[in-house]
């Protein structure tokens, strides 16, 4: 392996096989510069979480980054973009975050999840039940990808006929948000998208603020108090729902089946005990989960051993590495879902830990059972090395995953 130094953060070892990649740096150097990326790069738990929870690191790193590259003369729709990204509450630092936060976890509460039960178990058995037209199938592409996108776009009020917009656009701002670095096309790729989808949410927030509605959207609409989300924060929030809901939820199913099918004996003990489902899909996230790592920035110059971070050095919290630090999990990397890990970094952890887990663990839930139930045979179509991994920075998801239902 490369050394710490000159780690290629997204080549082809650490994107296949991050648990090895950064486990080594894990049990080396915990606390590192990477040359190549020209950040810090942190692997231990202890230093994840304390990090994410401190105040020394910031989450506003879209304004730095368009100074960057303002000398490259970006387009329009880049500047545009950049600029929609950074009222992302998840690019926020209190007191902005903590305002834009209280305002969209409304959109939230268990209450809103609870109601949405019903649609999503709707939706997971028709998706499901499509699975039996074939012998083999693409889980991400038939399954894992379409759900969450059409929970969110139900949710929002988006109709059904154009729901199937938001797959493309998503696809097309995950290269730009997650780092894709290996496309030289990311930003001018991600900025279509995110112009054609801003376009489309403006018309769907002028629909209902003149026929409001029960869903999501009209929820953002209202105000609280003296204070509500402005256009520019509701535009960006929605964006921010749909593209982040979708990606996440995606690869907590399609990592969590793959751990399932290359785990026969946990499999076989969830297919007996279903009622395991809450645990294992939390030990999902914590052994395959779909946040590979964290970017922050240094706000506040401090020591993490005896290294010494200093104000606008970027950081990058591992946290595929966190959840299987040895000092935390015994036996790390084993698949257990009896292991029940309350600990793990697989939705963040502190202030801007996912307003979304709740939803995210509902569908997971439903979606893992009916896979169980419905595909009592299903086994991998290919060997697992031949498997694919999105080349990005921060998430951890499949590119497809090929499953023969009824194998012969």
């Amino acid at each position: 392996m490369s050394g710490a130094d000159d780690l290629d953060l997204v080549g082809e070892l650490a994107v296949n096989d991050p648990y090895a990649a950064f486990g080594a740096l894990r049990d080396t150097e915990p606390v590192c510069w990477n040359e190549r990326h020209r950040a810090w790069v942190l692997t231990r738990h202890a230093d994840v979480s304390a990090e994410l929870r401190g105040p020394n690191l910031t989450a506003e790193r879209i304004s730095p980054f368009v100074r960057s590259i303002e000398q490259q003369a970006p387009s329009e729709e880049v500047v545009e973009t950049f600029r929609i990204l950074e009222n992302w509450l998840v690019f926020r630092d209190p007191p902005e975050h903590t305002r834009l936060r209280r305002l969209v976890a409304r959109a939230f509460t268990p209450s809103v999840v609870k109601a949405n039960v019903d649609g999503v178990s709707a939706t997971v058995d028709q998706l499901a039940a499509d699975l039996a037209d074939h012998e083999t199938v693409d889980l991400i592409d038939a399954f894992a990808a379409p759900l969450p996108a059409i929970v969110i776009a139900q949710m929002l009020g988006v109709p059904p006929d154009d729901r199937r917009l938001f797959k493309a656009w998503s696809d097309q701002i995950t290269a730009l948000v997650f780092g894709a670095y290996g496309r030289a096309d990311r930003f001018a790729t991600g900025a279509r998208g995110m112009i054609e989808l801003r376009d489309y949410l403006v018309g769907l927030i002028e629909y209902y603020e003149a026929h409001p509605a029960d869903n999501l959207m009209s929820v953002l609409l209202e105000h609280e108090g003296d204070d509500a989300l402005s256009r520019d924060e509701l535009v960006a929030t929605c964006t921010l729902l749909l593209f982040g809901g979708h990606e996440t939820t995606t690869n907590l199913i399609g990592n969590g089946t793959l751990a399932l099918l290359t785990n026969p004996d946990q499999r076989a003990l969830l297919t007996s005990e279903p009622d395991r489902i809450g645990p294992a899909i939390e030990e999902m996230l914590r052994f395959d989960g779909p946040a590979r790592a964290t970017m922050r920035l240094v706000a506040e110059r401090h020591t993490i051993d005896e290294a010494v971070l200093e104000p606008g050095d970027r950081v990058f919290l591992i946290n595929a590495a966190a959840n299987r630090d040895p000092d935390v999990y015994d036996e790390p990397d084993r698949f257990d879902i009896e292991r029940n890990p309350a600990s793990h970094l697989g939705f963040g952890v502190g202030i801007h830990y996912c307003l979304g887990a709740p939803l995210a663990r509902l569908e997971g839930q439903l979606a893992i059972r009916a896979l169980i139930d419905r595909c009592p045979e299903a086994a991998l179509a290919v060997d697992p090395a031949e498997l694919t991994w999105h080349p990005t920075m921060l998430s951890r998801g499949l590119t497809e995953l090929p499953v023969a239902l009824r194998p012969g």
